[in-house]
Formats: structure tokens, C-alpha cells, sequence
């Protein structure tokens, strides 16, 4: 049986570490389900694999896009679920690794079939925002589609733009767009989870920070900063150096705000995670557990006794 290894779990967690491992135990390559990664100037402030691990194993969407690219999740799923038909070929599993939650549903579940958004509406939207604020954007999802409005948080500008430009570019509310229907893959998934007791998690996260910046992270920054407007940039670790470039932060308060940040978008992304009752949770050090419940997942034989 065809089967997709899901690896996923909260920022900082391990993810990268034990996907090479678990990659090298099912001699597969590696799908980065980490949406940052996919753009090429984002090393440091990512995490994302160093080129040792990227010439030890084959990895898949790290560093391919521009930082002026558009990228979704709906994107991904097509291009995933394409590249998966091929590799499934010569490959009897596939490791994905990462966790962007949006993009891992994508690829799980199945994302709507949602327009792609033309750059002109796009740029006149942006353009709107930043001139009159999202007010106007507020008021005229709510007459296209008063559902989603009821719906959405108001003070998340990039969902409430998002949705008014399914609404122009499809002609439909977003909401009658939103089926969340689960579509059936031609594969197994087996997901597993990644978790750490909170002040172990904790402290693997500020001292990750510590790390970045050790390596050069506020110098990366430097040399981003002239697109800090572009949404690839509206991260986590690089929105904080940008306020202290900006002269709103000392250097020492942006660091505290990427750790406080990222502990905020850890906790964001157990919440989403512990939705799904199809994850299976280990402790990154499980090693032996984690393959010994992949292979009998994926062992029909060994199924059939358990």
C-alpha cells in the first residue's frame, strides 16, 4: 500500500531532526510542509534545513519560491498531490515534514475549490488597505457575503482581505466556497505527532532564537528589509527585527518579542493539531515507537494480527 508519513508539531518541537532519521529508516525524500521554508532568501528566521541535510537527503519545496512569489495552500495541494503520484512510482512511502497547518490539512483533507486570486485585484486591495485601513474592506465583504462576515475575525486583515478577494474574483460569497468537504486520496496517511512538555518546549524555543541570532538572523533581516511589506515576510522573527529596524524596539526587546511570539504560535498550533483525532503523539526521543507504529500501520499482514 501507497502510504504518506505525516510528520508534524509545534515550531521547535524536533521536526527536522527526526525527519531525517525517520527519511533515511524508509530510504524516502523529503516534502516540507513548513510554508516559510518554500521561499529561498528565508534561511535563518525558518530554520529551515542546512545544505549538509539537503545533500544528504532529497527535500521538496525548500527554497524554491521568490519572495514576491503567490503561493496557498490550494496551490500546494496540486502540486504535492501531483509530485506524490510520482514519486508513489518508485517510492512505496513518502515522508512529509512540517507545520504549517493550513497546508498540512491541504494535503490530508483536501482544500476548496477557491479562485486563483488575478494580481491586479490583488495589488488594488493592497493598495486600499494601506490607504484607508480595513474598514472599507470590512464593509464590503459584509454586503458579498454577510456569513463569512459574521464569521471572521475582524481584526485579521489578512482573512478579511483574503475573502473579499474570493468574493470579487469568484463572483460567490467565500462562504457558499467553503464546503470542507475531505477528499479521498489514492494513498495512506499516517500522522504523527510531536510534543514536549511546555517548559521544555519553552526553552528549546528561546534558545533556538538565541541561536538564529548567534548565526546571523538580524543580518538576514537587514538584507529583507527593503521588502518588509511583501506577506512571504509577515513572519515570526522577521516582523520583530523589522519594528527594532524601525526604531520601535531595542534589539533586546525584539529578541524577548520572537520568543514570545513563537511561544504564542506554538500554542496556536497544538490547538489546531489536537482537532485532529487522527494524529498519533509521540515524544521526539520515541524513536523506535514511531517507526514500530509506522510499519505496522503500513503492514497489512501486521494489521490484520493486531
Amino acid at each position: 500500500m501507497k502510504t504518506l508519513i505525516v510528520l508534524l508539531g509545534p515550531t521547535g518541537v524536533g521536526k527536522t531532526a527526526l525527519s531525517l532519521y525517520l527519511a533515511k529508516q524508509f530510504q524516502t525524500p523529503i516534502i516540507s510542509s513548513d510554508s516559510r521554508q518554500f521561499y529561498k532568501d528565508l534561511i535563518i528566521g525558518t530554520a529551515a534545513p542546512t545544505a549538509a541535510e539537503l545533500q544528504e537527503i532529497k527535500h521538496y519545496f525548500v527554497g524554491t519560491l521568490n519572495l514576491t512569489d503567490y503561493y496557498s495552500a490550494s496551490q500546494f495541494e496540486e502540486d504535492v498531490i501531483r509530485l506524490l503520484a510520482s514519486l508513489h512510482e518508485t517510492h512505496d512511502t513518502v515522508l512529509m515534514s512540517g507545520g504549517s497547518m493550513m497546508y498540512i490539512d491541504a494535503i490530508c483533507k483536501g482544500i476548496d475549490e477557491i479562485p486563483t486570486i488575478d494580481d491586479s485585484l490583488r495589488n488594488n486591495l493592497k493598495e486600499l488597505f494601506e490607504r484607508e485601513g480595513l474598514e472599507p474592506i470590512r464593509q464590503r465583504l459584509k454586503i458579498l457575503d454577510p456569513v463569512f462576515y459574521k464569521q471572521v475575525d475582524l481584526q485579521n486583515h489578512k482573512r478579511v482581505i483574503h475573502a473579499l478577494e474570493i468574493c470579487l474574483m469568484s463572483g460567490k460569497p467565500y462562504s457558499s466556497l467553503r464546503t470542507n468537504t475531505i477528499k479521498k486520496r489514492p494513498f495512506q496517511i499516517i500522522k504523527i505527532g510531536l510534543m514536549r512538555e511546555r517548559e521544555e518546549l519553552y526553552e528549546r524555543i528561546n534558545q533556538r532564537v538565541d541561536t538564529m541570532m548567534e548565526q546571523g538572523l538580524l543580518q538576514e533581516a537587514c538584507s529583507l528589509y527593503p521588502f518588509r511589506h511583501l506577506n512571504s515576510l509577515n513572519a515570526v522573527g522577521y516582523k520583530e527585527l523589522f519594528e527594532y529596524m524601525d526604531g520601535n524596539y531595542t534589539l533586546v526587546e525584539a529578541v524577548e518579542k520572537i520568543k514570545q511570539n513563537t511561544r504564542i504560535y506554538s500554542r496556536k498550533q497544538m490547538t489546531w493539531f489536537k482537532r485532529d483525532k487522527e494524529i498519533t503523539w509521540f515524544h521526539p526521543d520515541e524513536k523506535k515507537a514511531i517507526i514500530n507504529h509506522i510499519r505496522q500501520l503500513s503492514d497489512p499482514i501486521a494489521q490484520s494480527f493486531s
